[in-house]
């Protein structure tokens, strides 16, 4: 089940945390891997690993804000493994400001990355996508990286649940459009809690830095205590939801979203 075999794979922001679980993981599944990413040294690390288990990948240098960076690292795809059927857009940043302490330099930077970057990643890679769904009988897809923070409101992170919300949203907009146009890219977001990552390391500084105790350790303590589940969550926790939305066992789905948060949102 879960299987990507002969399937074709772009994740923005692979080189680590959940992206670079999800290139393991779909490697693992059968899937040839593009790992895009800012992050030269660790994109090339995760691809040496992703090679020496005998999986086939490539690195792209990918910054999500550019076109041209976009769609060099489609072109490596097709080029290098013949097609695309897959797109994950990971590629995020935090920024634990509140809307009266962000500057406006940082709100743009929060959106280009978090909402321009998974635009321009699903407009410049449909023709790719739409291209390798004629021969596919579930047709191509793409995830979309929101978070819980796109679904409810935050007292905490109202900027970063904006962008998103945006993207929550987006999600279904797009996967309605390209319906319409009979393009078969299935499109799905995952809705992630709080995970054990770099990210949600920042969540936790900011955090403690805005109580004014500086008490990173005592914040994951309060955070965790939160999860019906009795645990944050882990980059494989979000892989494994992430592999299934991007196999032929999901394709039936599309405009929905996936979450993977240890119950906080059943609360």
């Amino acid at each position: 089940m879960n299987r990507l075999d002969g399937k074709v794979a772009l994740i923005s922001g692979a080189a680590r945390g959940i992206g670079g679980e999800t290139a393991r993981l779909m490697a693992e599944a059968g899937a040839k891997l593009v790992v895009g990413d800012v992050l030269h040294d660790r994109g090339r690390e995760t691809v040496a690993a992703i090679s020496a288990s005998g999986a086939q990948a490539e690195y792209a240098h990918l910054d999500v804000t550019r076109e041209a960076d976009w769609a060099t690292a489609i072109d490596v795809a097709v080029s290098r493994f013949g097609k695309l059927d897959i797109l994950v857009n990971n590629a995020g940043v935090f920024v634990g400001k509140g809307i009266e302490e962000i500057s406006l330099d940082e709100w743009n930077k929060l959106v280009a990355v978090n909402m321009t970057g998974v635009f321009l990643g699903t407009k410049l890679a449909a023709p790719a996508l739409r291209e390798a769904a004629k021969s596919s009988d579930h047709g191509s897809a793409i995830v979309n990286l929101a978070s819980i923070a796109g679904i409810v409101g935050s007292t905490l992170d109202p900027l970063y649940s904006m962008t998103k919300g945006g993207v929550t949203l987006f999600t279904k907009s797009a996967a309605l459009e390209f319906a319409r146009k009979g393009y078969r890219i299935r499109v799905n977001s995952i809705h992630p809690g709080v995970i054990q990552t770099d990210m949600g390391e920042q969540t936790f500084v900011a955090r403690a830095h805005r109580s004014g105790a500086n008490d990173t350790a005592k914040v994951r303590q309060t955070v965790t205590d939160t999860v019906p589940w009795g645990r944050l969550g882990v980059p494989m926790d979000i892989a494994k939801g992430i592999v299934f939305l991007a196999s032929d066992d999901a394709g039936y789905m599309s405009g929905t979203g996936l979450i993977v948060d240890g119950g906080m949102t059943a609360t």
